[in-house]
């Protein structure tokens, strides 16, 4: 797909969206638009797999087959190959053709039949295996709500108009190596997060934070058996991490519901089939999910500096994710409680990338205590990153990259890196461009002390700043102002008093032409 073929398609899409853009928070129509292209999506992916089970039969067109004999085969492969099924007269083609029609010849009522299909398809996972994964996937799509019009009429045709215009969009699902679609579902997800303000990052990770976590954990990898994230979102986070490497098995755990949605509609949309990705809702912190699962790989954009029960939970005191590090978290901020849940996620050969606020950094009492249990007794971080304020929605704080490691191979130091000033202005958000980006990792990779950029701290130092990793400590920034030459600065003030005194010669002499006292 052209680079200008993706941004025709991507402004096509955001002025569909744009027709419930009026009507409701951007966190709301979300879920409609996104929903509506995910069944679409489903709609495809069924016609395309039926006519392949067809091509040997006498009718070949998955439309044109009323055997109920036939649609139970089709049904029985299809869950079995695509999770779930869909009857012909079900597919998003037909639905939306009907919602357009000219109501005085047909009936073009169509919200009554949408919900039915949306529940069908979820019936149709029943007793399967890829039950969970479809289960309630369309509950935030109220076809009800009268944000979309006071009346059923008005909201009927809202639908029908917002259907008609996804069906005209070929999102090219026959050609295997093309993610039309998958590209577009990103690009609106990341047009929702700019115009949601503080929701937004509950559910979305800038792209550039999230390609510079997924090339730290791939770092000499050319697979990986399986990547978790434990907060986990729209997905967006996982699946940035298999454009740099072949991912066999995705594990993620969403404490928002809606978002929780939002990041199983993403796996499948990006192809990702439903036996390779484990999603769950809960909270990672009081009932995680994957518990006995070890991750080769784990990327992460927690809450920053959220709450959480610590010590007010006795259970915590005991729980071997926490015990060994002697002191639990505050209750106030749960960074370190999230970095130690990953760790303990992480298998041998693994490596952490996490995004957490810079007061992990240097902040004392208990999360002094785990900082230096993790650095002194552990030894697994491996490099800790500043990145610029201002790059994510919701806050404008300045954020930083831990990267650790259960595997260092360069364990006697600790890679500091200072991007706090690799930016450029987006609107009214800073951003890392490319250039960013790859100096970043290039740093890393080659773990490299760089003038006002990087350094790499023997553990020595570390343990002489009383394990405080705030980054100015290691890597000096500081630019010396040139000297001011006093005599020059002089000669240019006499000077400019010198043209001032000229000047108001010339001003009085016009002021006595004007008969004014001067």
């Amino acid at each position: 797909m052209s680079e200008d073929q993706k941004k025709l398609l991507e402004t096509q899409l955001w002025n569909i969206a744009n027709e419930l853009r009026g009507k409701m928070d951007a966190d709301e129509f979300r879920d409609y638009i996104l929903g509506f292209i995910f069944y679409k999506y489903l709609s495809e992916k069924q016609h395309i797999y039926a006519n392949k089970l067809l091509e040997t039969e006498r009718i070949k067109e998955y439309t044109l087959i009323t055997s109920e004999e036939d649609l139970d085969f089709i049904k029985e492969e299809s869950v079995l190959k695509l999770g779930y099924f869909l009857r012909p007269e079900e597919l998003f083609t037909a639905i939306a053709t009907k919602g357009n029609a000219d109501k005085e010849v047909q009936d073009n009522f169509i919200l009554e039949d949408l919900q039915s299909i949306l529940n069908n398809i979820e019936q149709s996972t029943m007793g399967t295996e890829s039950e969970e994964d479809f289960n309630k996937l369309f509950e935030d799509l109220d076809l009800s709500s009268t944000k979309l019009g006071r009346s059923v009429e008005a909201r009927n045709n809202l639908i029908a108009k917002v259907l008609g215009h996804l069906d005209e969009i070929d999102f090219n699902l026959e050609d295997a190596d093309s993610d039309i679609l998958g590209n577009a579902y990103e690009y609106l997800i990341g047009q929702f997060a700019s115009g949601a303000g503080k929701k937004a990052g509950e559910f979305y990770t800038p792209q550039q934070v999230s390609k510079i976590l997924a090339k730290l954990v791939t770092s000499d990898k050319k697979r990986l058996k399986s990547v978790y994230d434990p907060t986990c979102g729209s997905g967006s986070l996982l699946l940035r991490v298999a454009k740099e490497v072949k991912v066999d098995d995705f594990y993620g755990q969403e404490l928002n519901r809606t978002t929780y949605n939002l990041a199983r509609m993403n796996m499948i949309l990006h192809d990702v089939h439903y036996r390779h990705f484990d999603l769950q809702q809960e909270d990672t912190l009081r009932d995680p999910q994957h518990l006995n699962e070890r991750f080769e790989a784990i990327v992460a954009n927690p809450p920053f500096s959220a709450k959480w029960p610590g010590k007010k939970n006795p259970l915590f005191e005991n729980d071997e994710r926490f015990s060994q590090y002697g002191k639990l978290a505050p209750s106030s901020k749960a960074d370190f409680a999230f970095v130690q849940h990953m760790i303990y996620q992480l298998s041998e050969n693994g490596t952490i990338a996490c995004v957490l606020p810079h007061g992990v950094l240097f902040r004392g009492s208990a999360e002094g205590t785990i900082r230096k249990y993790l650095i002194e007794k552990l030894n697994y971080l491996d490099a800790v990153i500043g990145l610029p304020a201002n790059i994510f929605y919701g806050t404008s704080i300045p954020t930083c990259i831990l990267v650790i490691s259960k595997c260092r191979v360069n364990d006697d130091n600790i890679l500091f890196i200072d991007a706090s000033e690799s930016y450029e202005k987006d609107g009214n958000k800073n951003k890392l461009t490319e250039t960013h980006i790859e100096k970043i990792v290039d740093t890393y990779r080659k773990r490299q002390t760089i003038d006002k950029f990087s350094y790499v701290a023997p553990l020595e130092e570390i343990q002489e700043n009383d394990f405080n990793l705030n980054i100015p400590r290691y890597v000096d920034t500081f630019e010396e102002e040139e000297p001011v030459d006093i005599n020059a600065v002089m000669k240019e003030i006499k000077s400019l008093e010198a043209q001032r005194t000229e000047l108001d010669k010339e001003i009085e002499g016009y002021f006595q032409e004007l008969g004014i006292n001067f």
